[in-house]
């Protein structure tokens, strides 16, 4: 009866999130210590994104494998949050971002670097839909601290029209003119 019920939710669910793409980062097997012996369960971390900027992750446990990635993946959809991207492939800017002693390092990359990254970030680039990304971790290697210190740099990430709008001001003053000489140039210019 229960396998019947498994099964028809796994199918409804592949129905309903075409859009979704879900990876699943870790699974870690956990041990309860009970009178007649050891109890085990499995604990998974779970990515969820639609490639096009929306990503979301999080983390269930169950006596069973399968079912302990349904929860995380249920967690993550619940979870998702919006990142703005550049050009639909990179970030705006760099951006750092930490929990616990996990941090993790950021940064925009040129068209064709591709996604440089460890592998619980990796995940996290890969569902979002950033294909050019250059990513350190520095401290942490714990994959939760990892995936956590990730999102949080993330929500620090802003695009040029957010920042334009909460100062009051053009985008055009906030990018500033592609064609104005720099400083250097000015001073040839003056001593030439």
């Amino acid at each position: 009866m229960a396998r019947e019920v498994k099964e028809g939710g796994r199918a409804g669910r592949e129905r309903e999130n075409d859009d979704l793409v879900d990876k699943l980062v870790t699974i870690n097997r956990v041990a309860k210590v009970v009178k007649g012996g050891r109890r085990f369960a499995f604990a998974a971390l779970v990515v969820v994104g639609d490639q096009r900027g929306r990503v979301g992750y999080g983390s269930g446990k169950a006596r069973e494998v399968p079912e302990a990635i349904r929860k995380a993946t249920e967690q993550a959809k619940k979870t998702m949050i919006r990142v703005p991207m550049k050009e639909g492939r990179t970030l705006h800017h760099d951006v750092q971002g930490c929990f616990g002693a996990g941090k993790v390092i950021l940064r925009s990359a040129e068209a064709g670097t591709g996604i440089i990254a460890g592998g619980p970030m990796r995940a996290v680039f890969e569902s979002l839909g950033i294909n050019d990304v250059v990513a350190k971790s520095t401290g942490s290697r714990n994959p939760h601290n990892m995936v956590k210190a990730t999102f949080d740099a993330l929500r620090r990430c802003a695009s040029p029209r957010v920042v334009a709008a909460r100062r009051g001001k053009k985008v055009s003053e906030i990018l500033g003119r592609r064609d104005a000489p720099t400083n250097a140039q000015n001073a040839e210019v003056v001593n030439g």
